[in-house]
């Protein structure tokens, strides 16, 4: 009989092992050239137009890799701009404000403040869901990675000591991610498809708080994706009708017959986070602690 514990695992050094070894070569003419570094190595090279397929790959695989190593199961993925302050900066925006446009708009802005405080609370109840039976954690926290809602978002699950996940995006302006979010499940994006991507691929819940356009384009892609049949229907939750109502004429958009009436249930509005987690308890069924 074969003794297996002396058969090797491998046979070939790993990809480290080699990157290590190639850095300490012999100094010549032809390694100093970029040709002679390993391809996974050569920055230049995996920044080519062409390597851009590569690129796609790379952006879909890390967090991929990393949340299933991380056990998530699962996310409550949170929409909203990144604009709204939370309640104890409000006051700020309307010493601020030097004329009435600017008033105007600082006065709406403290009016939606408190929408900090929900998505707070609403990361709270949903990071308080026990691990199922696999030992992956459901619903976890995620959201840009940003300020205002994100942040909130991410600080609800701190404030219970859950883990958090955030997906930045490379802007021009300065981006950084916020305190708040699990720092080993921080992404972050040179594509939007991709960051899109990763939002939707394990959502089971989405709350969509006030916001600008990216709020519209992801909220109306996710809209899009479960209207055609692409992605099986969720809880989509609209934070605010008075909000949404104003800044879109969803029966209008009925009427005109460029969606069906039918499509006006594929979201639900909502005011509170209480108001949210049960309808998400109620649609997978779950029992009152979050358990499964």
């Amino acid at each position: 009989m074969t003794n297996t514990s002396t058969v090797p695992n491998r046979v070939f050094p790993q990809a480290k092992q080699d990157a290590e070894t190639a850095k300490q070569g012999a100094a010549t003419a032809q390694t100093a050239d970029p040709a002679y570094k390993l391809a996974f190595q050569d920055t230049e090279f995996l920044l080519r137009e062409d390597l851009r397929p590569i690129r796609f790959q790379l952006e879909l695989l890390k967090p991929e890799l990393l949340l299933e190593e991380a056990k998530i199961g699962s996310t409550l993925v949170f929409y909203g701009s990144a604009r709204i302050p939370e309640p104890a900066q409000a006051a700020a925006l309307l010493d601020a404000a030097t004329d009435d446009r600017s008033r105007k708009i600082a006065e709406r802005l403290v009016a939606k403040s408190h929408y900090y405080d929900v998505a707070r609370e609403l990361a709270r109840l949903a990071s308080e869901c026990p691990r199922d039976v696999d030992g992956k954690r459901q619903f976890v926290i995620c959201s840009g990675g940003g300020p205002s809602i994100m942040e909130a978002a991410n600080r609800g699950a701190a404030d219970v000591g859950a883990e958090s996940v955030g997906l930045n995006i490379v802007l021009p302006h300065e981006q950084a991610p916020n305190e708040f979010v699990t720092p080993s499940l921080s992404f972050q994006f040179h594509y939007f498809a991709l960051r899109k991507m990763h939002f939707l691929l394990r959502a089971r819940a989405v709350a969509v708080f006030p916001g600008g356009f990216g709020t519209f384009d992801e909220m109306f892609e996710l809209l899009t994706l479960i209207q055609t049949g692409k992605a099986k229907p969720m809880p989509v939750l609209l934070f605010g009708r008075e909000f949404w109502e104003r800044v879109v004429n969803f029966e209008a958009l009925a009427e005109e017959g460029v969606i069906s009436y039918k499509d006006l249930e594929l979201f639900r509005f909502v005011e509170t986070a209480e108001e949210a987690w049960a309808i998400i308890r109620e649609f997978y069924d779950l029992a009152p602690c979050g358990s499964f």
